[in-house]
């Protein structure tokens, strides 16, 4: 008997899962937060209440070494033989998950500067964990991957093709929730499966995935990790004049620039109050109702976009925090997209339901990451 442990680091935080490594049943599961700060680790274990802990935790090694104590007595014995990680930028090459050795890494590291406030993160992880478990084999899952099949008019910009050849394309991301929700709709609901959904994958990080037949063909997401949707702090879509701006009128540093679009935008930003969407829909401040009038524009904006990359769409699903739990902006994305033929079914959108139009088929499907992330580790051992 063993077990998989997968890593899922952000900036501040890793969420982790242990797994059967046979049956890939969640034995257990949790996140530290505030990595860095006043640190706390909470615990899930199915069928119990979750454990929180407060401690001090410096840096993401120190982390790992708290998840390993944590998940140590469900061990039971038995050996973590493969660790699996999610790792945001693979780059143009890398379209399945892969086996990390010391020639991985550093490519890896190579690109942390199309993903400033992830990569760096999520490879802390991997390198912790090699430390901690020499030998056993450590497994990246990239949320590009799932992009990589795309034609090539969703995968360039109008710039000279010698960009596109050094690596200047529209990558996308959130590639392991869209994997996920892929085998869910294969499973549960096969007749869309094979059709033209649009998965709306809505969270702090926000963007759309346009799907045929379960794979992507299009993403709103691009070269990084600000375009497209409206997010907690970066902006989406925007005129690439304003950096330009940015640069020669306001004499802004690159440095700067990055804090604002990674930081200070979004939701954030439009509000000035905060990039949780639960405050702005319980605040009556003007600014953080336009913040959330606009969030609801971009997100029907691209709907129709990603509906127009397939040439039609049979299906919408809602995943992430907000798409999952956020009621109020699913009713609102489809009131706006009525013009498609959704019909929002109320009660059933209020009450948490699955399906929640009567119309063209709208679903909320949540996600796992840690699932897909096992999956790839048991598929290299």
């Amino acid at each position: 008997m063993s077990a998989i442990l997968t890593l899922n680091a952000g900036s501040s935080s890793i969420k982790f899962g242990l797994f059967d490594a046979e049956s890939l049943e969640e034995e257990a599961g949790g996140q530290v937060e505030r990595i860095g700060g006043e640190a706390e680790l909470d615990l899930e274990i199915p069928g119990r209440a979750k454990v929180e802990t407060r401690l001090p935790v410096a840096n993401h090694h120190e982390a790992v070494t708290a998840i390993l104590a944590a998940v140590a007595p469900y061990l039971d014995g038995r050996a973590v033989v493969g660790v699996g990680h999610r790792v945001v930028h693979g780059g143009p090459d890398n379209g399945a998950p892969l086996v990390l050795d010391d020639a991985a890494i550093d490519a890896l590291t190579q690109l942390e500067p199309l993903a400033p406030l992830h990569q760096p993160h999520n490879l802390a992880a991997v390198r912790a964990a090699r430390e901690a478990f020499p030998g056993t084999v450590q497994v990246a899952c990239f949320d590009t991957a799932f992009h990589r099949g795309h034609p090539f008019v969703n995968d360039t910009y109008g710039l000279p093709r010698r960009f596109y050849d050094m690596g200047v394309r529209r990558y996308g991301f959130h590639g392991l929730s869209y994997d996920y929700i892929s085998s869910k709709l294969a499973e549960a609901y096969p007749a869309l499966h094979e059709g033209r959904v649009v998965v709306a994958h809505l969270g702090n990080g926000a963007s759309l995935c346009a799907m045929e037949g379960g794979k992507s063909i299009a993403t709103t997401m691009g070269f990084s990790a600000l375009s497209g949707l409206c997010m907690g702090t970066r902006p989406g879509q925007m005129d690439a004049g304003v950096l330009l701006w940015m640069l020669d009128d306001q004499n802004m540093s690159a440095a700067e620039i990055t804090r604002v679009l990674y930081k200070e935008s979004g939701l954030k930003g439009l509000s000035g109050l905060t990039n949780d969407m639960r405050r702005l829909l319980e605040s009556d401040a003007p600014e953080a109702a336009e913040a959330v009038d606009y969030f609801v524009s971009r997100v029907a904006q691209e709907v129709a976009a990603m509906a127009a990359a397939m040439e039609g769409i049979d299906a919408l699903v809602f995943t992430g925090g907000i798409g999952e739990n956020a009621a109020p902006i699913r009713s609102r994305v489809l009131s706006a997209l009525a013009f498609l033929g959704f019909s929002l079914d109320e009660s059933a959108n209020k009450a948490g339901n699955e399906r929640i139009s009567s119309g063209l088929a709208a679903l909320v499907l949540p996600t796992n990451e840690e699932l897909v992330i096992a999956r790839a580790v048991q598929g290299a051992l």
